[in-house]
């Protein structure tokens, strides 16, 4: 098993971690969506992505119905027009291809 090195304040409050510089492609709407979301809730893009993956790592929803119906507007707002079902059907284009 894996014992990483984070550590927590003597309040243990914050944990102290090391971050790493990914390089992850995304759909572009969803990355939008993200992002807004992101601003909304003032925390970086990678703290919001950390905060899904996590609650997902403990089968819990990482968002309440506050969130939800932002998300929901965030989605119209940037024409994210499909859901978890499109997860393992995304594929990209050419022109996503060729712009690499």
């Amino acid at each position: 098993m894996y014992h990483g090195n984070s550590q927590r304040d003597r309040g243990g409050g914050s944990m102290y971690v090391e971050r790493v510089q990914t390089g992850v492609r995304m759909e572009k709407r969803l990355v939008k969506v993200l992002k807004a979301l992101a601003e909304y809730h003032d925390v970086s893009l990678g703290e919001l992505l950390e905060g899904i993956v996590l609650h997902a790592f403990d089968d819990r929803t990482p968002f309440g119905q506050p969130s939800l119906e932002l998300i929901r507007k965030l989605k119209d707002v940037y024409g994210l027009d499909y859901g978890s079902e499109a997860s393992h059907t995304l594929r990209e284009s050419a022109e996503g291809r060729e712009g690499r």
